[in-house]
């Protein structure tokens, strides 16, 4: 078997007992709110369609209606089928348009059957997996506040064959807007879609992102709700998105305006365009203020000096003003050093602050950012050369955004090293790991995650850029029990602790040459002062190490991640 058969056989196969356990389990509800699924149809693969609605009769939970609107399909036989499937079931509701309005007024004529308390949305090839409203049954119960509920899907061909399971993390609103990772199975309470006025003509193709995207409008973020289990096939039929994700060009353009639409509607200056990386995916350019806040550029150094001139020559390049550069020298005793420093000082008129107490990277960063003057912060090692102008003013784009913590950079290695840094994963290895490490460029990795923008529970501070007021918000790195290493992961997850969400972009494309100025733990008391470091972070961050909101839960934290955990910590 493949992996991913193994995987099923083994976790994601209901047996009799598996059944008996969820009805227990919803007995021991204290409501069972009746679900609506809206079914539009139009000239279906009757075959298919047979088994989409086998899907929703074999679905444990019995609080259930299947409301279903036929699109004036031009298929004669289609007509008598749902007419068959309907007959005796009065759990089934059936309407028949005179004229066809397309799938978004279809979709409408659906929910104006609803009676529900909550909708789940099913496209006419597709399959739930029948444990799916109980699961969803579950959620409802433990967060009687939510509104949109959204699972993990894979896909299902015409034999029924299973594969590419898509495990998403947690709701992300930045992610959102670059993919439309709910889409199945999508859930929504049904006052709310009737309060935003259903599905809007004209979005056809991205009906559902458009719908989603003015659903979370109107919620508060622990209000939009993740169950990590597998409850919705999606057929591969052909032509289907399914298939292949340019099949439905169309869908593409109404997705992005869907997208510029939710932007003016909460205020944000910002456009939309086609991921360069991805032509399916979305890309949002923010605005920046006039006039634009100063950034102070903070780079601790000792010696190496010809890392901090190629660090500096980068710098020169790019088009973000106005800066100032903050660099804190730990000592350094190289001559060759002190005349550069100098000659930076009457140049471009940066402050150097001479720190020469034992190697601490927090204190070295604290003191930069307390003589820093400007409004934004970029901390930034001396071994980081900018690869492209634009990185900074990408990270402060993002940096200004309300809510927003520390953001994040895509590091490389240099020449033809690979990935360096995307973004921080909790557990992954230990404590917590780079996402996709040595990637090769142009690899979309698990799901295009490598080629999106995104929050992450952290971004390493080789390269981060955050608001002064956010870094004095946590008191600055500890200086105290994280001297050299997880003191940025620490510093994230305290961001994170104060409700401000950390975003990794990879339109920010920068060289690390990881260590190069202080090397790896080799020595015996640098692999003491890991172990403790180490140490701290499982006492105080353990619950967060365990589960990363970001990272599923059935994917394995083993090094490098992203492959199937065996077995799932759900």
């Amino acid at each position: 078997m493949t992996t991913y058969e193994s995987w099923i056989a083994q976790f994601d196969s209901r047996t009799a007992s598996d059944r008996l356990a969820w009805r227990r389990t919803l007995r021991s509800l204290r409501r069972h709110p009746l679900i609506s699924v809206l079914l539009p149809v139009y000239n279906p693969d009757l075959e298919f369609l047979r088994s989409a609605v086998a899907s929703v009769r074999a679905q444990i939970y019995e609080a259930w209606e299947l409301c279903i609107a036929d699109d004036a399909s031009t298929d004669v036989t289609v007509r008598p089928f749902l007419e068959e499937v309907a007959h005796g079931d009065d759990r089934i509701r059936l309407t028949f348009r005179e004229k066809n309005g397309h799938i978004a007024a279809c979709s409408n004529t659906t929910l104006e059957l609803a009676r529900g308390e909550w909708c789940a949305l099913l496209d006419q090839d597709d399959v739930f997996a029948e444990h799916a409203l109980a699961a969803i049954a579950c959620e409802i119960e433990q967060r009687p506040d939510a509104g949109l509920i959204y699972s993990d899907e894979d896909k299902i061909d015409a034999e029924g064959v299973r594969s590419d399971p898509f495990f998403k993390n947690d709701w992300d609103p930045e992610r959102f807007l670059a993919q439309n990772f709910i889409n199945h199975l999508g859930v929504y309470r049904t006052s709310l879609l009737r309060e935003i006025g259903g599905f809007r003509e004209g979005f056809e193709g991205s009906q559902d992102y458009d719908v989603a995207l003015r659903c979370v409008e109107r919620l508060g973020r622990g209000q939009v709700r993740h169950v990590p289990r597998i409850l919705y096939h999606w057929r591969m039929a052909e032509r289907s998105v399914a298939r292949d994700p340019n099949a439905k060009p169309y869908a593409l353009e109404a997705a992005r305006r869907a997208i510029t639409d939710h932007l003016e509607r909460r205020g944000v200056a910002a456009r939309v365009e086609a991921c360069p990386e991805a032509a399916d995916a979305h890309r949002v350019i923010y605005e920046l203020p006039n006039p634009r806040p100063l950034v102070s550029i903070v780079i601790p150094i000792r010696d190496e000096v010809g890392l901090l001139k190629q660090c500096m020559a980068s710098l020169e390049q790019t088009d973000y003003a106005p800066t100032e550069v903050v660099i804190v020298d730990n000592g350094s005793v190289d001559e060759r050093t002190h005349d550069f420093l100098r000659e930076l000082s009457q140049r471009i008129g940066a402050r150097v602050v001479r720190d020469d107490g034992a190697f601490n990277f927090s204190r070295l960063i604290n003191r930069g950012a307390a003589t820093a003057t400007g409004e934004v912060l970029a901390l930034l090692n001396n071994d980081i050369a900018a690869e492209e102008p634009g990185w900074l003013r990408e990270m402060v784009s993002h940096a200004l955004q309300p809510g927003v913590g520390a953001v994040g950079a895509r590091l490389w290695f240099p020449e033809k090293g690979g990935l360096q840094h995307g973004g921080v994963v909790l557990g992954l290895g230990g404590i917590a790991g780079h996402a996709f490490h040595r990637a090769r460029r142009g690899e979309p990795r698990y799901f295009k995650r490598m080629l999106l923008q995104q929050q992450c529970a952290a971004v390493t501070a080789a390269c981060m850029v955050l608001r002064r007021d956010v870094f004095e918000s946590v008191g600055g790195f500890n200086e105290e029990d994280l001297p050299s290493s997880f003191n940025d992961i620490d510093f994230c997850l305290r961001l994170r602790a104060r409700g401000l969400q950390n975003v990794w972009t990879p339109y920010a494309n920068l060289i690390h040459h990881e260590s190069a100025s202080r090397g790896y733990h080799i020595t015996p008391e640098e692999q003491t002062l890991f172990f403790r470091e180490s140490i701290f972070m499982q006492e105080k961050w353990a619950p967060e190490l365990l589960r990363d909101p970001f990272y599923n839960p059935n994917l394995t934290l083993d090094w490098p991640g992203f492959d199937l955990a065996f077995p799932p910590r759900v």
